[in-house]
């Protein structure tokens, strides 16, 4: 669905602004592979012997699904829930570097901080990617209610693929589940490729994907967060000398 005009009379209203937003969680192909991601947890939810209940309040809360499958998994090997918090926030570390880019996208003088509380825990890999996307197309004053729309749109369709995903385990081979939970890193990293604009991103990503098969055979139990630090930096580094070269 194609956004108004930055100068549209129909960005002064806020609610207006939120259903554009949330309209537009259907114009993304991500949408689809959050879908299939969730019946995934739907199912493994139901094979480790959660209830609906609980696992609708985990899609609600932690709002991850690498970070929901920690919990899951941990929680239904016998792990106490202090372990699993400590799992859970590891995983969520990833997350900060997204919040901290997309949130001056939103500011404006008149912005305060609890305006952002809710679009902070929206900011997960897809969020962040569509805000980069879709933000430069939506007026800097409504921003804020455009990533609540997409954000709660995003956030209603993982809770009906939870749901179903939950309901159809009984018949969803475990093969077929393992499958539809790869196509979350799959999808993002096809669209971390596609929004490489810089020499400094591709190199990023070409170290990451590089660096990873060896950092895992340290075997250190966080192989993508060394691996991503060393790219990242690298990646900077080059970026800087670069920089340093042409002035």
């Amino acid at each position: 669905m194609p956004l108004p005009p930055l100068d549209s009379p129909q960005w002064h209203s806020p609610l207006r602004a939120f259903a554009w937003g949330m309209g537009s969680v259907a114009s993304t192909v991500l949408t689809l592979v959050l879908f299939a991601t969730y019946l995934g947890i739907g199912a493994l939810a139901h094979d480790s012997q959660f209830s609906l209940g609980w696992v609708l309040g985990s899609t609600l809360l932690v709002w991850a699904g690498p970070a929901q499958i920690i919990l899951i998994s941990t929680l239904g090997s016998g792990a106490t829930a202090v372990q699993a918090a400590i799992a859970v926030t590891l995983s969520a570390i990833r997350l900060f570097p997204m919040v901290v880019s997309v949130l001056p996208l939103l500011r404006t003088p008149q912005t305060k901080r609890r305006h952002l509380v809710l679009v902070a825990h929206f900011i997960a890999v897809t969020l962040w990617v569509e805000c980069y996307r879709l933000l430069p197309q939506v007026p800097r004053a409504r921003r804020i209610a455009f990533t609540h729309g997409l954000g709660s749109g995003l956030l209603i369709v993982c809770l009906a693929a939870t749901a179903l995903g939950y309901g159809l385990a009984a018949n969803l081979p475990p093969l077929f589940a393992a499958a539809i939970l790869l196509l979350t890193p799959l999808a993002f990293l096809l669209s971390t490729a596609r929004n490489c604009r810089q020499l400094s991103d591709v190199l990023a990503l070409v170290l990451g994907l590089a660096l990873f098969p060896l950092v895992s055979m340290l075997q250190t139990g966080v192989d993508v967060l060394l691996s991503g630090i060393a790219a990242g930096t690298i990646a900077y580094g080059a970026h800087w000398w670069r920089g340093r070269v042409r002035a």
